[in-house]
């Protein structure tokens, strides 16, 4: 039984990597977090390619890929300011987080962006979900949170459950399905590559397909049919295409990874845990409050 465990373990604190090295320099705390590990599973295994980093802005419309639109007015009221920011030295640039050069743009001018990017189908997203929905909330006053759908591990169905995440964006359904999608994927199995009953990986033919993922949002009161069609639209193909220069010109290289501003990324490894994840966001947040 240790066995099992320990690799249930290792799951939870590992990234989906893309291949870009950069965000894994920085070894987590020993007691918090453990490197990737190459599991034999596709869903878990660390990818061997990944967008080319790009020094170039993404367009100004590529905020759009993001998930929700800020919050209610009388929503950011009721949240408590910004903590006074404060540098004593624990975080350190380069090691726990990296600055992205150029900085880009966000989808909510007057607002600090604490963006995640994630893929439904990384299995380290899974374990970190719950966390970033305490880290949402516990947002202070004027920054709010939005999401961004990685692709680039096709060989584990990611742009199908990416235009999945868009799709539902687009459809208003978003919120209310988010969690219930990863469980989707890695509980149930109805929208995962991963047999539920074996643990062995499905044959691709037997994949889900964007049919699937139809009938699953059905139960959020969408029509299939108006779905699908929505799904394999222009407007969601290029949402797609500019969610992915956009995670490029991040230059992120594994997910779950925080962006901050459009200015600052980090990871659950980089910060050295999940503890540490959310302080350390809350810190470039407070950061970028005091326009340090």
């Amino acid at each position: 039984m240790r066995l099992p465990l320990l690799c249930a373990a290792l799951i939870g604190l590992a990234a989906c990597g893309s291949g870009n090295n950069d965000g894994a320099t920085a070894p987590p705390a020993a007691s918090t977090a453990a490197p990737a590990a190459t599991p034999a599973a596709p869903s878990t295994a660390a990818a061997t390619a990944a967008p080319a980093p790009s020094t170039t802005a993404a367009p100004s419309a590529s905020g759009s890929t993001a998930s929700a639109p800020a919050p209610a007015a009388s929503d950011d009221d009721k949240r408590p300011a910004a903590k006074p920011f404060v540098d004593d030295g624990k975080w350190v640039e380069g090691k726990h987080y990296f600055r992205i050069d150029p900085v880009q743009p966000t989808s909510t001018p007057g607002k600090i962006e604490v963006t995640e990017v994630f893929s439904y189908g990384c299995p380290a997203c899974f374990q970190f979900h719950g966390v970033v929905d305490e880290l949402a909330k516990s947002l202070p006053k004027g920054a709010v949170m939005t999401y961004t759908p990685a692709s680039f591990r096709p060989d584990e169905n990611w742009p199908l459950l990416q235009r999945a995440y868009l799709t539902a964006q687009a459809l208003g359904v978003d919120k209310q399905s988010h969690d219930a999608v990863f469980d989707a994927v890695f509980k149930s199995g109805e929208l995962g590559i991963m047999d539920q009953q074996s643990g062995k990986p499905k044959a691709q033919s037997a994949w889900p397909t964007i049919d699937d993922v139809a009938r699953f949002y059905a139960r959020y009161g969408v029509k299939a049919d108006e779905f699908v069609a929505t799904a394999n639209s222009f407007t969601i193909n290029t949402k797609m295409k500019r969610a992915d220069e956009l995670i490029r010109a991040y230059e992120v290289d594994s997910t779950p990874t925080i962006v901050v501003n459009g200015k600052y990324r980090l990871t659950p490894i980089t910060a050295g845990g999940y503890p540490q994840a959310v302080e350390l966001t809350q810190w470039l947040v407070s950061k970028e409050a005091a326009g340090k």
